[in-house]
């Protein structure tokens, strides 16, 4: 194992037990609460801007804006949350976030005809996401029991879940009634998330020696080296970072809703929560029971059924099938997102968890922003049922790819062999 994380092997520990712990309670609230804040926002912004330009474009502009950061700043978030305490860099993290939604709130309220402000906010909003999200993810297997570990990740997931379920939804109502609701109970999330997650104790990482001089290029692109010459971390990163990429559609929900399904804003909602509710059924069995075998195989399957419902979406002008098409595919993404978030913890030393889950960041989910805006550029040049039938083919057939071209993932049968390499 090249890792000090807590081992998954063998592990009798049920979902009541890590609960059980107060840390691991105090945490999954911060980061229930924060996400419904985060996923209320997302939604409303979204519409927002839809509305105010009638352009798909523009909600591509926007998830550029909000993934620019991310990558540019790479290099340096993974190093801050390697070096820094981790709980007190996401607490400054969620505070711009904060800071974001409270900017929202106010421009909402000059019932603005330009959405160019929205934009220099979205900028500031994914520098913030940037900082906590290596920061907050390198948490999990630091307050997790012994032997929990797998457990602890379905919770998380399923904490993230059941927040893309409410806080979709509660945007829609929200939004009809003025963005200016919607923006200020996001903000009111985000600051209840930051003091649960204050409670929270957070050991300081431990560096070693030859790494506490001053901060080297070197040492900022261990994260990428590291992921690069582990194939199957490579492999399961890059992987999903195609399959978000061309498989964005749900950036193009508001479009969908409004050109393709002829709904409202609060029937939007419900469809963007249908991603929640997809997703929390799946995390919600797998916390009762996780992909133990055929890790690999499933993998590459479940990213193949997210491709195939994506196909499903683009073709129907039915609400309902929509609705379906969107809680399978985030089903299938949910099961990814396990086996995912079991793996990259397995395979990376502590004290370089900062920097890996920076670049997993950029590659997993700094690209959603990313594929929003490839969704939007090209649907505003070719339609938008090509771009989302186009995207599901291509992420099909980048799975086939995969299957033959990076077999160490496809044959990975269990994670107790993650941790013996």
């Amino acid at each position: 194992m090249t890792g000090d994380t807590p081992s998954t092997v063998g592990s009798t520990l049920t979902a009541r037990d890590v609960l059980a712990s107060p840390a691991v309670l105090a945490f999954l609230l911060s980061q229930f609460v924060v996400t419904t804040g985060v996923m209320l926002q997302a939604a409303a912004l979204g519409k927002h801007v839809y509305d105010i330009t009638g352009d798909e474009i523009n909600i591509g502009w926007l998830g550029l804006a909000e993934f620019l950061p991310a990558a540019v700043l790479v290099l340096v978030t993974g190093t801050v949350a390697d070096r820094f305490n981790r709980k007190y860099v996401g607490m400054l993290a969620l505070a711009g976030e904060a800071v974001s939604a409270l900017a929202l709130l106010l421009y909402a309220r000059t019932n603005p005809t330009s959405a160019a402000p929205m934009f220099v906010i979205a900028v500031v909003f994914g520098a913030s996401r940037a900082f906590a999200a290596p920061s907050i993810r390198s948490i999990v297997p630091m307050v997790a029991p012994e032997g929990g570990l797998s457990r602890v990740v379905a919770l998380y997931s399923a904490t993230w879940t059941s927040a893309a379920i409410i806080g979709p939804a509660v945007s829609g109502f929200l939004y009809s009634v003025d963005p200016s609701v919607a923006y200020g109970g996001a903000m009111v999330l985000m600051t209840v998330g930051i003091a649960s997650l204050s409670r929270v104790p957070v050991p300081h990482v431990h560096i070693p020696r030859e790494e506490q001089e001053r901060p080297t290029l070197r040492h900022a692109l261990e994260g990428l080296h590291f992921i690069r010459r582990t194939p199957v971390l490579f492999a399961a990163i890059s992987l999903d970072l195609f399959a978000v990429l061309f498989g964005g559609a749900v950036a193009l929900l508001p479009v969908i809703a409004e050109e393709r399904l002829g709904v409202g804003d609060v029937a939007y909602g419900w469809l963007r929560a249908a991603g929640g509710i997809g997703a929390a059924i799946m995390a919600l069995a797998l916390a009762s029971y996780p992909i133990r075998r055929r890790i690999g195989r499933i993998l590459y399957l479940v990213v193949a059924i997210f491709g195939l419902a994506t196909i499903m979406l683009g073709v129907t002008r039915s609400f309902w099938v929509a609705f379906f098409a969107v809680i399978v595919a985030s089903a299938a993404d949910m099961v990814s997102v396990f086996i995912r978030g079991s793996l990259v913890p397995l395979v990376t030393p502590d004290d370089k968890r900062g920097r890996v889950n920076a670049v997993e960041n950029v590659f997993i989910g700094a690209s959603n922003e990313l594929g929003a805006f490839e969704s939007g550029v090209v649907s505003s040049a070719i339609g938008t049922p090509a771009t989302v039938i186009g995207g599901g083919i291509a992420t099909v057939v980048i799975v086939g790819a995969f299957w033959v071209g990076f077999p160490a993932l496809r044959d990975v049968d269990r994670f107790e062999d993650l941790e013996t390499q």
